[in-house]
């Protein structure tokens, strides 16, 4: 793991690629791609600044995790980085072929590995990758 389990060092890893980016410093590979993800998310940048990492997000309040979607797009970052599952590198690039943006053809797959990603947590078992290979396919 990248950050290990602790959600406030998970959440001050992106707090300080995102304060860096905004100071101009020097990023690693990992902050830049942090940094990425977060400008494509203005409606996150107060998650990112706020000094409270402890920050509850809970559907019961109508809220979206915003640590939890950035996250899931570095996720899809990485997949796509080293095409595995094998095949998706493809199907992304078919998706946003159809959409005409790599961004929403992103969401789209977020939608997918959330599922797959809660159906084994629910499940106790590690992801069913062609399940969410065909998951993508239906897009």
């Amino acid at each position: 793991m990248i950050f290990g389990q602790d959600r406030r060092e998970l959440r001050k890893a992106y707090f300080d690629a995102w304060q860096k980016h905004v100071d101009g410093m020097p990023l690693s590979p990992l902050e830049a791609q942090i940094a990425d993800v977060v400008a494509q998310h203005p409606e996150y940048h107060d998650a990112v600044t706020d000094a409270d990492l402890d920050t509850d997000y809970t559907p019961e309040a109508g809220q979206t995790n915003p640590f939890l979607h950035m996250g899931l797009h570095l996720g899809i970052r990485e997949q796509l980085a080293t095409d595995r599952p094998g095949g998706i590198t493809k199907l992304y690039e078919a998706l946003a072929a159809r959409t005409g943006d790599l961004h929403a053809a992103q969401h789209q797959m977020i939608e997918c590995l959330a599922e797959t990603l809660w159906e084994a947590q629910s499940q106790n078992r590690a992801p069913d990758e062609e399940r969410y290979l065909e998951r993508l396919r239906h897009l």
